[in-house]
């Protein structure tokens, strides 16, 4: 029997999970019709297909690291765990370079450079995109494939069940194997963070100067300039925070076995690595004024009231 606060964070996850899959694949499949419909697709379009089909897979993985702590032994045979360890690594990591390419993309078309190397990338950044996302692939399968080459100590058990948990073998192993995946795991992450906070920097720094420079003219409309930077600032910082929290408790969970003792510390783990890719699926619909728009719309159709009428009528 799971404890109280297991079975509260669990249910949590459980409704992050509903939400980040509405809130994933709607974007996905609002941009995969408009990219089908239109026979064209922008840069940042492309971008968002491809973040929200990895969060989908994300938050997949996230609810079977749930189900082998504390439901069932068929993970715990080595080949499984690491597979699905490989899996993980692979769609964090892709998830993390998606979202800084995103916006590092918006950094570029909305600050003006002077410098011509930066001139030039601002100028072909579309076409770089889709070059961004394979090698995004890429450097994600080289920072998570390795999984499979190591042995997975936290469950040492064979194909006929028997476990060696409690032996010496078991702590010394931990103490190896966990090192090597929290490496990997650093290692994947630290660069597309260092992009994303610089590209953050940037914005911050040019909407001051902005505001600063509006300042000097005495205009009382609202320069449209500030809005697209604010929006952008704000999608930036929010997904800063989720991920580091989520990038905390994903190493909290790593170090964590189903007879962890902390159980608190589980829970709350679980509860914000699962909002992660659910908070910020919402997030960005929220910013996105035609993802916004198609929502609205969504929402109006699918509303649960005309549909029991529709029901009770039928």
């Amino acid at each position: 029997m799971l404890p109280p606060v297991l079975i509260v964070s669990i249910t949590i996850v459980a409704i992050e999970v509903i939400v980040g899959f509405t809130g994933n694949g709607f974007i996905a499949i609002i941009n995969s019709i408009n990219w089908i419909k239109n026979k064209t697709i922008s840069s940042a379009d492309m971008i968002l297909i491809f973040l929200s089909t990895s969060r989908c897979i994300l938050q997949v993985t996230i609810v079977i690291h749930i189900h082998s702590l504390y439901f069932t032994d068929v993970t715990k045979l080595a080949s499984v765990y690491k597979a699905f360890g490989a899996v993980w690594m692979f769609v964090n990591h892709a998830s993390l370079w998606f979202s800084t390419w995103l916006y590092v993309l918006y950094c570029v078309k909305i600050i003006n450079f002077n410098q011509r190397l930066l001139l030039q990338i601002k100028l072909r950044i579309s076409g770089m995109v889709p070059w961004l996302l394979l090698g995004s692939l890429v450097v994600s399968s080289m920072t998570s494939f390795p999984l499979l080459w190591i042995t997975p100590s936290t469950y040492l058990c064979s194909s006929t069940g028997n476990c060696r948990e409690n032996s010496t073998e078991h702590i010394t192993n931990w103490d190896s194997s966990h090192l090597y995946l929290l490496l990997l795991y650093f290692t994947g992450c630290f660069i597309p963070l260092v992009l994303s906070v610089v590209t953050s920097a940037l914005l911050i720094d040019s909407l001051w100067k902005h505001t600063k420079k509006m300042q000097c003219y005495k205009n009382s409309l609202r320069d449209p300039l500030v809005d697209v930077h604010l929006t952008a600032i704000k999608s930036i910082i929010s997904f800063l925070v989720l991920y580091l929290s989520g990038f905390a408790a994903q190493i909290l969970l790593t170090l964590s076995t189903s007879q962890s003792k902390d159980v608190w510390k589980v829970a709350v783990s679980l509860v914000i690595a699962g909002a992660y890719p659910s908070v910020h699926s919402i997030i960005l619909i929220l910013v996105n004024s035609k993802l916004k728009s198609e929502f609205r719309t969504f929402s109006r159709y699918f509303n649960p009231g005309k549909l029991l009428c529709l029901i009770t009528l039928g």
